[in-house]
């Protein structure tokens, strides 16, 4: 059996690590293309062995046509006195991602028509793209938009939108077997902490904790920009895809909500049950969310054409706290401690999806004697992973050929991790085989 556990992480410094790797990324601008992603890649090279990926300009994927390339390297609108009232180096949020270059002169009207504010939270600065459509534009508190007085003002955008690349990272942990788990996260934000650099550095660090265990399965990090990036993928990698076994995708684990687990299309898989089962035992307090066909990446994953079996797994869920897609989105709003939680939890699911098997009863006439066996030695020990007498009992009774171990812990409405035990306990002692 496989214990993820067995040298148990220090998830104290492990969430430091995190946050860490967060804070260094926050001030990049990031879009789908761009040099804001290549500089947060090379960032994420340092920690894992990425293999970078460069998908040019027009190349057809499926429906889509990989975009032109944009990047940008400054921006601001001055007032008639030459003072900048928004300043792009001051803050990325400022300028409406993907805008096309500008440089002219515009009353207030006119550059009323191309500012984007908040109105609910009228000190924040919101998060704005235009990636398929040609426009430029601002982003700035409402309270500052309010105050500006008649005036001319000086708009300027040091932009490109040229022919490129799209950008992506891939790193694979191999396992015993060609069947895969899938971990994706998307790299297309800018500064926004909680969606999505939190969902970066789990994925960063749960790869370093991976790479180098013994594991059943093959772990297949991508790290994309949303939407075009997943497309992109399942596009190049049609056939790679069918071996997806389990999925998630990793998004905004790094705030103090509750944990919300969306279910993939088929919603009944066994990242599903793995997940709910998991959050189950581990917290009083989570939400499930049945598939539907948008959010995140899950929804190219789970498209009719390939439905694999890809669920996402975060805190607050997406557009469901007030920060999202607002520079209150900032290294404030994410703290170790719940990117430490985050991070046992998705080790906990992997951990149940590697040691989910079925295993046969070498003694199905009746119970075996345990006592003989010295089982019953272990009943009532208080380690975290000890089980008890009716795990014991579970595990003989249902490893018939047609029970998994999910399946036991599920009927007993009992920690996988006990049941997961007490089959280690019993194939020490001869008493299971695997099917």
């Amino acid at each position: 059996m496989i214990d993820l556990f067995a040298t148990r992480p220090e998830f104290s410094k492990l969430g430091q690590q995190m946050h860490s790797l967060i804070t260094e990324l926050y001030p990049i601008c990031r879009s789908i293309t761009g040099n804001g992603v290549r500089q947060t890649l090379e960032i994420i090279g340092k920690e894992i062995p990425l293999i970078r990926h460069e998908v040019p300009t027009g190349t057809r994927v499926f429906d889509w046509t990989v975009p032109r390339e944009w990047n940008i390297n400054d921006a601001w609108v001055e007032n008639s006195r030459g003072e900048r009232i928004i300043d792009f180096r001051k803050n990325n949020l400022h300028v409406l991602n993907y805008s096309i270059p500008v440089d002219k002169t515009v009353d207030l009207a006119e550059l009323k028509e191309h500012l984007f504010t908040l109105p609910e939270h009228p000190d924040w600065i919101p998060y704005r793209t235009s990636y398929y459509r040609e426009n430029w534009g601002f982003c700035l508190s409402h309270n500052q938009m309010a105050a500006l007085p008649e005036d001319r003002y000086r708009v300027f955008i040091d932009s490109t939108l040229s022919d490129g690349s799209l950008s992506y990272g891939e790193y694979l942990v191999p396992g015993e077997t060609e069947e895969e788990v899938l971990l994706s996260c998307h790299i297309c934000h800018p500064s926004l902490c909680n969606d999505n650099l939190s969902g970066i550095a789990l994925m960063t660090q749960l790869a370093r904790l991976l790479t180098g265990e013994k594991l059943r399965y093959s772990y297949r990090f991508l790290f994309i920009p949303g939407t075009i990036g997943s497309i992109t993928w399942l596009a190049r990698n049609e056939a790679q895809a069918r071996r997806i076994k389990h999925g998630l995708v990793v998004v905004c684990v790094g705030d103090s909500g509750p944990f919300t687990y969306k279910k993939s299309r088929r919603g009944d898989a066994v990242i599903d049950r793995a997940v709910q089962h998991i959050l189950s035992h581990e917290r009083d307090r989570f939400e499930l969310i049945e598939f539907y066909p948008y959010g995140y990446d899950e929804r190219q994953y789970c498209s009719p054409g390939f439905n694999l079996p890809v669920g996402s797994l975060s805190r607050s869920s997406h557009g469901c706290y007030p920060e999202y897609h607002t520079s209150a989105d900032n290294p404030e709003l994410v703290k170790p401690q719940y990117l430490a939680e985050s991070l046992e939890i998705y080790l906990q699911v992997i951990d149940l999806l590697e040691n989910d098997r079925v295993y046969l009863n070498q003694n199905p006439k009746c119970e075996p004697q345990l006592g003989k066996r010295g089982l019953y030695r272990s009943v009532g020990a208080t380690a975290i992973d000890d089980f008890d007498e009716m795990s014991l009992l579970w595990v003989l009774n249902l490893t018939d050929g047609k029970h998994s171990l999910l399946d036991i812990a599920e009927r007993s409405n009992t920690p996988f991790k006990k049941i997961k035990a007490a089959a280690g306990a019993l194939l020490a002692a001869g008493l299971l085989n695997h099917e």
